[in-house]
């Protein structure tokens, strides 16, 4: 692929500064709705913010839904994209495909009802409607706009028998599950899992992929007993146990033997230690949660003499909508999880 054409199917040509950066970490990107030949714009009909993102933003804004969303314009208006600048997160959207360019290699077309996979840290968004019909109070952020695709992003055709919020809720944490059932394959063994975070969606989607994939004992880790009430009754763990994530003396003693592999699923940051304590020497964590800090894992395991392979979910795994989607049909337990969540937001 020559220079120039690399450039544009990676959204070079979108960046407004600083120069010479992938979307992703720019500090501003063009969101003109005018698509080149081989992007494509979405209308947009509802964004999902990540959990730490949106956690964030309500702490900061104490809750009140008129200023969090005053927060989202100003970050969308000034970055031309919503990229959380303190987490460093964002989330997705979900939209009907406006206008595809002769060019592009996605195989969208007009009209279609789509879910965006890739980040909304990297995506050229306009908001139009002022977020007029948000409360600033939930995850989950109906909007009016246009939103730019380039030909190395992904996108997920809605299916038809679930309701958009479901799909949305489901295909934002997708990476999750599909990572989780990729390093249990590779283990060799029926290892032992342990998730941290449990009853949230990526949480449970994870329990879910790790029992399809042969896991051996599987423990399910949550901050409350009313999580752990919902988590036993989903019937996904082999054992539920409660402590707080950031304290990783409890989480160590929560999970007893140290297990083969740990996902890590929290919204909060402050995980990383407890995660490589509840993990054996061999053993591989999985750090799913954009409130993570890499620093922490790598110098917290190098001070505890932790022989554990660490792993960034970035995501992305070929098949892992569909991977997420037929979790969520097939699994009660884990639709008895996700549907009370949707139906709060």
């Amino acid at each position: 692929m020559a220079m120039d054409a690399l450039h544009r199917s990676l959204g070079v040509h979108r960046v407004l500064e600083p120069a010479g950066v992938l979307p992703q970490a720019a500090a501003r990107l063009d969101a003109d709705p005018r698509i080149g030949p081989d992007e494509v714009r979405i209308a947009v009909h509802r964004l999902n913010l990540d959990a730490a993102s949106y956690r964030q933003l309500a702490e900061e804004h104490g809750g009140e839904g008129d200023r969090v969303r005053a927060a989202v314009l100003g970050i969308v208006e000034r970055r031309g994209k919503m990229h959380n600048p303190v987490t460093g997160s964002g989330g997705m959207l979900i939209g009907v495909v406006d206008e595809v360019g002769d060019d592009s290699p996605l195989g969208l077309e007009p009209g279609q009802q789509v879910a965006t996979l890739v980040s909304l840290t990297l995506t050229p968004l306009r908001i139009t409607d002022g977020l007029a019909r948000w409360d600033g109070r939930s995850e989950q952020v109906p909007a009016a706009g246009t939103a730019v695709l380039f030909a190395r992003s992904i996108a997920a055709v809605l299916p038809e028998d679930l309701p958009q919020e479901v799909a949305l809720a489901v295909l934002d944490v997708c990476g999750a599950p599909a990572a989780t059932e990729r390093v249990v394959h590779r283990s060799g063994h029926r290892p032992s899992v342990a998730v941290l975070g449990a009853a949230g969606k990526s949480g449970c989607l994870s329990l879910a992929a790790a029992r399809d994939a042969r896991a051996g004992r599987l423990v399910g880790v949550v901050r409350d007993e009313r999580e752990a009430a919902a988590l036993r009754a989903a019937r996904l763990a082999d054992e539920v146990v409660v402590a707080d994530a950031t304290d990783p003396l409890a989480v160590a003693a929560a999970v007893g033997p140290p297990v083969d592999v740990t996902v890590v699923c929290v919204d909060t940051p402050g995980a990383e230690h407890g995660a490589v304590l509840a993990t054996a020497d061999g053993g591989t964590v999985v750090f799913f949660s954009m409130a993570t800090s890499f620093s922490a894992a790598a110098l917290g395991a190098e001070g505890m003499a932790a022989d554990v392979t660490m792993l960034v979910g970035n995501g992305y795994t070929p098949g892992h909508a569909a991977l997420a989607m037929d979790l969520y049909r097939h699994s009660p337990g884990v639709r008895s999880l996700i549907e009370p969540r949707v139906r709060a937001s």
